[in-house]
């Protein structure tokens, strides 16, 4: 049985690999791949392997992309630190989920669901992940979620909950962390990073000066040629509103 390794953490990866030839001394590991780059260049000139094991989020990107660029026709277990991402839509379109720390009878687990299943089940289940990452379902599932942030008034740092945040808007030069209160905060973020770290049911991307909690938009009203204007609750400085590209997710967004 012949299996590669994806995983950019050496001391990870050895401490798989021990658990895997522990359980299954007649496997073979042909590869140890430790970045997203190096998956497509060894994927793509490479005969599929049996199983792949493999780190959802790597060094330089997210594994998925691997599947975006080359045709990796083989079952995969994925492993990952993180439990809040789409865990459901791994086990039923993946072999397995294996939460790190990895432990031994989950493993076991894993790799008998894989050797039990037959070769038209890992077929069906190698193309609906495919079409997962192909459609986007499990990166949108796959969030790193920011749950609070530290900032510093005076002399003193205090931590803010992601829940007490009305909004994060940028005015001149700099990203402004406004909460409920009204009190406002200096971040050492972008928005585009804030949008990407952001629970996305709770944030929007407003415009390019705002990131909006769905609790501080208190009214919407139309505005000129198809756009929207936003009521905000505490109220910044000067007009926010929505142009009318984004005026539909706007309204999808505040639906969820």
């Amino acid at each position: 049985m012949k299996i590669v390794i994806v995983e950019d953490e050496p001391l990870a990866g050895d401490a798989l690999e021990e658990l895997v030839l522990k359980l299954r001394p007649d496997y073979e590991v042909l590869e140890r791949i430790e970045s997203v780059e190096e998956g497509i260049e060894w994927f793509d000139t490479h005969d599929a392997p049996n199983l792949i094991f493999c780190d959802i989020h790597l060094s330089d990107g997210r594994s998925f992309e691997m599947w975006r660029e080359v045709k990796i026709d083989c079952p995969v277990i994925f492993t990952t630190a993180y439990n809040q991402y789409a865990i459901e839509a791994f086990k039923v379109n993946s072999v397995d989920y294996l939460l790190k720390p990895i432990k031994e009878e989950e493993l076991q687990k894993a790799i008998e669901k894989y050797e039990s299943l037959h070769k038209e089940a890992l077929s069906s289940e190698m193309k609906n992940l495919r079409n997962l990452i192909e459609n986007s379902v499990l990166e949108r599932g796959y969030r790193e979620v920011k749950t609070r942030f530290m900032v510093k008034t005076g002399q003193v740092i205090k931590s803010i909950s992601t829940s007490e945040v009305a909004y994060f808007i940028a005015e001149e030069g700099v990203v402004l962390l406004v909460n409920f209160k009204g009190n406002r905060f200096v971040v050492n973020y972008t928005l585009d990073q804030l949008e990407a770290q952001l629970d996305p049911q709770m944030f929007f991307r407003a415009n390019r000066q705002l990131v909006v909690n769905i609790e501080a938009v208190k009214e919407v009203t139309p505005y000129f040629k198809g756009r929207l204007y936003l009521l905000l609750e505490p109220a910044p400085d000067g007009d926010q509103v929505i142009s009318s590209g984004k005026a539909n997710a706007f309204k999808e967004w505040l639906d969820m």
